[in-house]
């Protein structure tokens, strides 16, 4: 793990265009930002601002076209696909909007999935995450038959499985009621507390702030307000 206040993730003027080189769209424009271990960042703004584009570019999911991202010091242009590659089985996880949960795959097999894929298998640490995420006694539950705010739950286990650093979250109560996305809110914040966890947030809604310790604003591809957040 990396020590207390590390800075974890670093943007150094960073840029993000699609389209041909005749007619490029650029998503973002010289985003400079730097994110340490513990940080709960939630990155706002209306549709069409960059947010899911940033937090893509952050996580070295897509590259950015000009300037440089870092994870854990290490500039992501200079890591290996391998390398790259461990990273997303070990340091960082990913939560999304959709679930992606394997539907013939029952609760405990779909955590398992993580680490199979990572080489490893541990019972009990399964065990402590469905503790954690509430979701003790439903392991031979398939995905149809749990509920929306349920599969969001497994999805963080999942996760979680293998002990990342980082957790990027995109969206993650888009397809929640108020109550069940308050619960998923309340879990990603207890993470970050009781473990440390460094953890970054695309959200739509700012009420979801309130769970955060830091806001970053997005407008038009740039950062218009980065402030912490008082808890």
């Amino acid at each position: 793990m990396v020590g207390d206040f590390m800075q974890v993730i670093e943007c150094r003027d960073v840029s993000k265009e699609y389209g041909s080189s005749q007619e490029p769209q650029r998503i973002l424009s010289n985003i400079n930002l730097q994110i340490n271990q513990s940080d709960f960042v939630g990155i706002v703004g209306p549709s069409g601002s960059g947010k899911t584009t940033l937090l893509y570019v952050l996580s070295g999911l897509e590259k950015a076209t000009s300037g440089i991202v870092s994870l854990f010091g290490t500039p992501i242009p200079t890591l290996s696909d391998q390398l790259l590659a461990n990273y997303r089985k070990f340091r960082i996880g990913f939560v999304f909007q959709f679930y992606n949960l394997v539907p013939n795959l029952n609760v405990y097999e779909n955590i398992l999935l993580a680490q199979v894929i990572a080489h490893k298998q541990d019972k009990e640490r399964i065990a402590r995450l469905l503790d954690l995420v509430g979701m003790t006694g439903h392991e031979h539950k398939f995905p149809n038959e749990l509920s929306g705010g349920m599969q969001q739950r497994v999805a963080i286990a999942r996760s979680l499985i293998n002990d990342p650093d980082i957790l990027f979250a995109d969206e993650p109560t888009g397809n929640l009621d108020s109550a069940n996305g308050k619960e998923i809110m309340a879990l990603l914040r207890k993470l970050n507390v009781e473990q440390k966890k460094t953890i970054v947030l695309v959200t739509h809604s700012d009420d979801n702030l309130a769970y955060c310790t830091r806001k970053i604003r997005l407008s038009d591809g740039k950062i218009l307000q980065d402030e912490i957040i008082p808890v």
